[in-house]
């Protein structure tokens, strides 16, 4: 079957589970084998596990489909009541659901608080007008990061549902926490039917990136191994070149630069350098002849890394010589 991607926005799920202690390896297991056949349906764009933390006692799932018919399809098909049979012995208590028609999906590693409340349809407006309200008091606190708000989703969910943003979790908190919420909620008493989940996304993928709120299928390994090579390079280089200075032994010198690879490869160089530049290259458009895509971005590689070759060079051997 081929779906229209553009005919309707992309539908996101967020299921939030309770996992009986003892049970969360035989969970994994099963999950994956849930996810992979949300991955056989129609529009699937792609799905994240993420484990508990001390932000978020529970297990979150999230689901993209490109449609919310085809999200709906999913949802209410019967392989997933099947595998929901199969699984129940896992969880302890139902598990909850937030689900959000289009929307956009951050690029930074954030903090997000998902927040679902029922509202009555003559009350739409002062619901509305509250939100507003409650935006831009957070939006004076520090690390905010954005709010959006979605109607509910005729099929599947009832409830209005509110995502808002933070830097991390310490300015969440001085959010939550404030006399300044408090006072919105007791101006809201009327719409205080709501449930909140937090999700840390401090950790995602080098490669999961895309507009509109859809998770990017990954690029061929091949393409994955030659774009982290460009990222890495001169990522390795520039930290022995900082390191060095410190007369570190060698032991201790790697594990120090490995790590510090490790978090600047995460949050700068794959997300803000090489996904940028390679875009066109690990996500071609559809319409795009592969071999004119591969010669380009093969082009672009190339230039990368003689550039950083040159620069390495100059520095290493003409201005400056390690001793």
């Amino acid at each position: 079957m081929t779906t229209d991607r553009k005919a309707d926005a992309a539908a996101t799920v967020i299921i939030g589970r309770k996992v009986r202690p003892g049970m969360e390896r035989a969970y994994e297991k099963w999950q994956e084998e849930v996810n992979a056949a949300a991955a056989r349906y129609a529009g699937h764009l792609g799905a994240e596990v993420t484990k508990p933390t001390a932000l978020q006692p529970d297990w979150v799932i999230v689901y993209r489909f490109d449609s919310v018919a085809h999200l709906q399809a999913w949802m209410n098909g019967a392989t997933r009541q099947r595998l929901l049979d199969v699984g129940a012995h896992y969880f302890d208590g139902p598990a909850t659901q937030q689900v959000i028609s289009g929307g956009t999906q951050p690029t930074d590693p954030l903090v997000t608080v998902v927040v679902s409340h029922r509202v009555h349809p003559d009350n739409v407006d002062d619901f509305l007008a509250w939100q507003e309200h409650m935006s831009q008091e957070e939006s004076k606190f520090e690390g905010f990061r954005g709010t959006e708000i979605f109607r509910p989703v005729e099929g599947l969910q009832d409830e209005w549902t509110t995502l808002y943003r933070y830097d991390n979790a310490e300015h969440l908190d001085a959010w939550l926490t404030s006399a300044k919420r408090r006072e919105i909620l007791a101006e809201g008493e009327k719409f205080n039917d709501f449930r909140l989940r937090t999700i840390d996304n401090s950790f995602g993928s080098w490669f999961a990136f895309e507009e509109n709120g859809r998770e990017a299928p990954p690029p061929s390994e091949t393409k994955t191994a030659i774009a982290v090579w460009v990222g890495l390079y001169p990522t390795v280089v520039l930290l022995t070149l900082a390191l060095h200075p410190l007369g570190m032994p060698l032991w201790f010198g790697l594990l120090v630069g490995n790590l510090l690879s490790s978090f600047i490869m995460s949050f700068f160089t794959m997300p803000h350098y090489v996904n940028r530049l390679l875009r066109r290259w690990l996500w071609p458009p559809p319409d795009e002849p592969p071999a004119r895509t591969n010669l380009v971005g093969g082009g672009i590689v190339a230039g990368l890394l003689l550039f950083w070759a040159v620069v390495f060079y100059l520095v290493t051997q003409v201005f400056w010589t390690l001793p």
